[in-house]
């Protein structure tokens, strides 16, 4: 047994990996020179939102590789821990290794400390994991996460939901309100800067991520939009003091068939 495996009070999960197998990482990994970007699929489009109960995350479900779709229902947003949620754009196979590195290393953390990480300590060891991707990222390979979560430290009681966002040498920033990633991300954006209120409530909240989803989709040819046909409705989940919840599927075609019948009427928004 490695010397890793004695080690006391290796609190990130990460840094025992580097010790006992850091050929797992996946900044460590070798790739054959040359861009590969073309090569795997990319997923988009995730927005963020920041209600008066806690924040909301949303995702649209394709994922595309050059002009080709290769996944009409993939999903890009989950639970980080009960308390945060991760969304990934970009290549979607790096993207989904870095939120699943990320949740073990939320849990192991927990469970070696008996305490849970805070919001900001959260948002740091995500931006160091993306750190870790940059080598891949210079040759095309590009993740990126938005992340957000319930403050349970927080003072004020209308700043409890926050949204972080970061770059691809693992720069973290914290967004006011909402945040949008992904290639769809400009014409979300647009659209929740002209809809989004503060205090906005959950219910509501749900309807601008779905609107600025439908916004993207329109505009944007990577970024899904709502499939009525299959079935097929963008991800859906908030964090609240009670922790986190998806939104069921019945509920989220509801909302996105209503904002598609809305469209009939007004058909810019």
């Amino acid at each position: 047994m490695g010397a890793a495996y004695n080690a006391v009070g290796v609190s990130s999960f990460t840094e025992f990996l580097t010790m006992a197998a850091p050929e797992l990482l996946p900044g460590n990994r070798k790739l054959p020179e040359g861009g590969l970007a073309d090569i795997a699929p990319h997923a988009t489009t995730i927005v963020a939102i920041s209600c008066v109960d806690g924040v909301l995350m949303a995702g649209d479900r394709r994922a595309t590789m050059g002009n080709l779709i290769a996944s009409r229902d993939i999903e890009k947003v989950h639970e980080a821990d009960p308390y945060s949620l991760v969304g990934i754009a970009g290549t979607a196979g790096i993207g989904i290794e870095l939120m699943r590195l990320f949740q073990v290393e939320l849990e192991h953390y927990e469970k070696i400390e008996g305490a849970m990480l805070s919001l900001d300590g959260k948002a740091n060891r995500l931006a160091g994991l993306v750190r870790g991707n940059l080598g891949a990222a210079m040759q095309g390979l590009v993740a990126v996460p938005l992340f957000a979560g319930f403050d349970l430290d927080a003072k004020d009681p209308a700043k409890v939901g926050r949204i972080f966002s970061f770059d691809v040498a693992g720069g973290c920033y914290e967004e006011t309100g909402y945040d949008s990633i992904g290639s769809g991300s400009l014409f979300a954006k647009s659209a929740l800067k002209k809809r989004y209120r503060p205090g906005v409530t959950t219910a509501d909240a749900t309807k601008l991520a779905v609107e600025a989803l439908y916004d993207a989709a329109d505009d944007d040819t990577a970024t899904g939009g709502p499939d009525v046909i299959r079935r097929i409705f963008p991800v859906v989940m908030t964090v609240t003091a009670e922790g986190t919840h998806r939104l069921p599927d019945a509920e989220t075609a509801a909302i996105a068939e209503a904002v598609i019948a809305a469209r009939h009427e007004n058909i810019g928004g």
